[in-house]
């Protein structure tokens, strides 16, 4: 709260109503005593245990506590009241077009969480706490993703939403408003820029996959080198190899007709 306001307050507070105010205060108190079993209808006033009542007494603030809960007296005619509600308030952000750092329109929406601190505050300093409340964080989620990349956007909601709950706890505090909770719902991007990351990230998995398949190709192949490495040093081996190939072909229902030729023939023709 500024030192204006609190000057404000203090006044409103310790000014006192004047000899013609405390007059008429007791000119009403004194009707309400002789029409007391009709008055203690009207002075009687109960508010329930999440409520608050700012009494006004000839225009002014009565004191700088609020009243509640349960029952308090007021003086007819001179005496009027408001109720504040202190439960925590919700309300949804209407979608907002904002124009990113990297100049990109987007559409967001949030939600906004707070409550009443100060009764008194939100009554004196602020027409319309709630109407208020929901206008500045408007204007405070438009202002606070304007200087944000698209890309911070996206990856640091987080962020973001302390960013603005800060912000907006600190506006309203003159009000008595504590902003509890900021949350941002949704991040709604053009159809043509959604088209594009698309293709962007439907290119770059490709490449992975090619990537991945290269490594693959890559390790199998420094596998059959020494495979045949293995084998080289050892006929036998080969021979062994062979006999697993026909075992497998065999166990699979095919037409493929093999005939078997022992090694030392081929042999004998690759030396030719």
């Amino acid at each position: 709260m500024g030192k204006e306001e609190e000057r404000n307050m203090q006044y409103i507070y310790e000014g006192g109503l004047g000899c013609c105010g405390w007059i008429l205060v007791i000119i009403s108190a004194f009707f309400s005593i002789l029409i007391f079993p009709i008055s203690i209808f009207i002075s009687i006033k109960i508010v329930k245990e999440y409520e608050r009542a700012v009494i006004f007494r000839l225009g002014r603030i009565t004191a700088r506590k609020a009243k509640g809960p349960g029952i308090f007296f007021i003086i007819p005619c001179t005496d009027s009241f408001i109720k504040v509600d202190l439960r925590t308030i919700s309300f949804d952000i209407p979608p907002q077009e904002i124009l990113t750092k990297d100049s990109v329109t987007i559409s967001v929406d949030g939600v906004v969480y707070f409550r009443v601190n100060d009764p008194v505050a939100s009554v004196a300093n602020v027409t319309n706490a709630d109407y208020s409340t929901r206008l500045l964080a408007q204007t405070t989620l438009r202002n606070v993703l304007g200087t944000n990349n698209l890309s911070e956007v996206l990856s640091d909601r987080e962020g973001i939403s302390q960013s603005m709950q800060m912000t907006l706890d600190e506006a309203t505090d003159s009000w008595g408003i504590k902003v509890e909770r900021v949350e941002i719902k949704d991040v709604k991007l053009p159809q043509q820029l959604q088209r594009a990351m698309a293709a962007e990230a439907e290119a770059a998995r490709e490449a992975r996959a090619k990537v991945i398949a290269a490594e693959g190709e890559m390790n199998a192949s420094r596998a059959l080198k020494e495979a045949s490495l293995v084998i080289s040093e050892s006929p036998s081996a080969l021979q062994l190899r062979y006999l697993q190939t026909l075992n497998t072909i065999a166990a699979e229902k095919n037409s493929t007709i093999i005939f078997p030729l022992p090694m030392d023939v081929i042999s004998h023709f690759m030396k030719k």
